[in-house]
């Protein structure tokens, strides 16, 4: 960081009195800092790092108070930095302002292989965190695991479940999958199908793996009771929210089966909870049915969570939620982007596979194309449908996509509501208050469709521009 860098990130932090998603603030006016573990972890765990600022005192102002002994202070930050599995190697910035000291320290990224970063007086478990706003917190057991699963390469739909047997299994749909896996492949046709099977990882020591019971379990719930998919369809915009009757749910369905079978059934319950209009072409006067959501998106969102949700032992107790709104359809499932790809990157880079074996099954039973073109498809969809862009979060290990009917937007003109926003902004907000403000219970859909495109017309400011979190603040310039 340049010496104008950082007196610019200080500007910043006085003039919106806050930190950020790679920024915190410490006074350490001494020069012997306090107890750095928690952020040093947190700031590593990130794709984009983060900064430590010391001299200013965050409870009176962000108060520039300095650094008296630079020299100590780069010592005690470097002890602690080394005290990091793996080491964190911090790069300092000294700069004096109104006459005091201020030092950043830079804290790099770890590579993802080598996550999560962690202090090691507390261990992998306790001492590894993540950063949620302008706060560090722990890792949960599961995102520790993620980072250990993907680093090992871990394959927990392949395991062994020893408590069935091979007669757990369909043997009608085993048979139909054997059948079209030995079409065209010479030298699979000559081997005995226990070989086959063992060699598609869906038999193990004589017991079927996971993902011959997801796929052709006679009852697979028997032994996973929660991998399946419970969908709900709400009468208003938000849970809790009641008919005229008092009822909570037009509809409450477990779906179960295997996953040809829940994909079916949720595809069935989205049409049953929906509405569907009849059209007439004033060209050709041909009617047309057409649903609330584009069919095909849908299908291609339902499998999607089914394909590439975390089948480990941390989230089999966790189904997927389906929730049908008055003015929206959401879909999240356990476990969030696999790897090292970003929301950016959706359907435009080729992902690594969390579950091949399942995705290359459902290939085979021409039930997926596996060419990672679902993305794409739903966007194009959505697109020619007249819908608003779907939107996808990726939080603390659940991944969730949401179609919206409409954009929502108030009634007041778009110059009078714009106004409106920027009279709001002339003190920092929160992405939360600017939801509630505009009038929306989707906090990303608020921010991408009314304050995306005045920042990008440079009426808005952000505090923290290269990432987005739930305490971002966004300021009229």
């Amino acid at each position: 960081m340049y010496e104008q860098d950082l007196i610019t990130l200080v500007k910043k932090i006085q003039n919106t009195k806050a930190e950020f998603q790679t920024v915190e603030v410490k006074r350490c006016q001494s020069g012997i800092t306090e107890k750095l573990y928690d952020t040093l972890s947190s700031f590593s765990n990130q794709d984009d790092g983060g900064v430590i600022v010391f001299g200013l005192y965050e409870k009176n102002g962000f108060e520039i108070t300095g650094v008296n002994d630079v020299q100590l202070l780069q010592k005690r930050v470097t002890e602690q930095c080394e005290q990091m599995e793996p080491v964190v190697r911090a790069v300092f910035t000294v700069v004096e302002i109104d006459g005091k000291n201020i030092v950043s320290a830079e804290i790099p990224p770890v590579d993802i292989t080598k996550r999560p970063c962690f202090y090691k007086g507390k261990g992998r478990i306790k001492g590894s965190y993540i950063r949620v706003g302008e706060a560090d917190q722990p890792m949960s057991e599961y995102e520790v695991y993620s980072y250990e699963a993907y680093r090992e390469k871990y394959k927990d739909e392949i395991r062994e479940v020893d408590r069935a047997e091979m007669s757990s299994l369909d043997e009608n749909k085993l048979a139909d999958y054997l059948l079209k896996l030995k079409l065209n492949k010479k030298n699979l046709a000559r081997l005995d199908d226990d070989k086959i099977l063992e060699l598609m990882s869906m038999q193990k020591n004589g017991h079927p793996t996971l993902a011959a019971e997801l796929l052709f379990g006679l009852y697979p719930q028997a032994y996973f009771p929660q991998l399946g998919i419970i969908a709900v369809s709400v009468p208003g915009t938000e849970v809790g929210e009641t008919d005229s009757d008092g009822s909570r749910f037009i509809d409450n369905q477990r779906i179960e089966g295997t996953l040809p079978e829940i994909l079916d059934e949720a595809l069935q319950f989205v049409r049953k909870n929906t509405k569907t209009r009849t059209i007439i072409d004033p060209d050709t006067g041909k009617r047309r049915d057409r649903s609330d959501y584009p069919t095909n998106s849908v299908r291609e969102a339902i499998l999607n969570a089914l394909v590439h949700r975390d089948y480990s032992i941390h989230t089999e107790g966790m189904p997927i939620q389906l929730k049908i709104f008055s003015d929206r359809l959401e879909l999240s499932n356990p476990g969030g982007l696999y790897g090292r790809l970003t929301i950016n990157e959706l359907g435009k880079v080729q992902p690594d596979t969390r579950n091949p074996v399942i995705a290359n099954a459902l290939e085979v039973l021409n039930i997926t194309e596996n060419r990672y073109s679902g993305i794409p498809t739903i966007r194009r969809e959505l697109k020619e449908y007249g819908l608003p862009e779907p939107e996808f979060t990726d939080f603390r290990g659940e991944f969730k996509v949401v179609f919206r009917l409409q954009d929502g937007s108030p009634k007041a003109g778009a110059d009078d509501q714009t106004a409106r926003i920027l009279d709001f902004c002339r003190t920092p907000r929160s992405r939360k208050e600017l939801a509630a403000f505009i009038g929306l219970s989707s906090v990303n859909y608020a921010i991408n469709k009314y304050i995306r495109p005045l920042i990008d017309s440079g009426k808005i400011g952000l505090t923290e521009p290269k990432k987005s979190s739930p305490n971002q603040k966004y300021y009229t310039l």
